[in-house]
């Protein structure tokens, strides 16, 4: 009777103790496994320095100013471009040669002079301001015409820019130049001003 009543006990112990851990082991194999979080990898932003030689184009508006002709001379202009800057940390010096084809021509006492061209070599210092480049440039151009006007003159222009860095191989900008040509191909008094508006983009070796 006594080994009854101990056998009765421990089975009335161990039953709530199987079916509490069977309950365990069936949680654990129901609970979902957490997926790994997603790793977020930086992007590499443009390097700030400017550094290295870039050609490209330009697109823009030219007008030509003389007193000999009836009327301003305006109309599109289009070229390309080539040079290299050196960035020193604030300070940004360059070279620049350019190229621009016109469509402009004047008109003076029923003469024509078709602007064929304009040709520079260009002094360039900037500030260094990170994706952007602001800057000063001079330097002598070459004017060519046609028409009742068949010449080219050497005369000076200056001018401003500014320039921005949209990654490490491509830059736009935009440009204003103002030029002189003084006694135009040797006609004394035949002052000619011209002025040109251009946007430009640079790729960068």
């Amino acid at each position: 009777m006594t080994h009854s009543k101990n056998f009765l006990a421990s089975l009335l112990v161990a039953a709530p103790l199987g079916m509490a851990a069977s309950g365990a082991l069936a949680g654990g194999l129901s609970e979902p496994v957490a997926a790994p979080a997603p790793v977020m990898v930086p992007v590499a932003p443009a390097s700030t320095d400017w550094t290295g030689f870039y050609a490209g184009a330009q697109l823009g508006y030219g007008r030509v100013d003389s007193d000999d002709f009836d009327d301003d001379a305006d109309g599109a202009i289009y070229g390309v471009h080539g040079g290299y800057l050196y960035d020193f940390g604030s300070l940004v010096i360059g070279a620049e040669v350019d190229y621009d084809g016109t469509s402009i021509t004047g008109e003076s006492a029923g003469d024509e002079a078709d602007f064929d061209s304009l040709a520079r070599a260009k002094v360039r210092m900037g500030y260094d301001a990170g994706s952007w480049l602001p800057y000063v440039t001079a330097g002598v151009a070459q004017a060519t015409t046609s028409g009742d006007l068949d010449a080219d003159d050497t005369g000076n222009f200056a001018g401003l820019g500014i320039e921005y860095k949209r990654d490490d191989n491509w830059r736009l900008g935009w440009e204003v130049l103002q030029h002189q040509f003084e006694d135009f191909d040797g006609n004394d008094g035949l002052d000619i001003d011209a002025t040109t508006a251009t946007l430009r983009v640079s790729y960068v070796f």
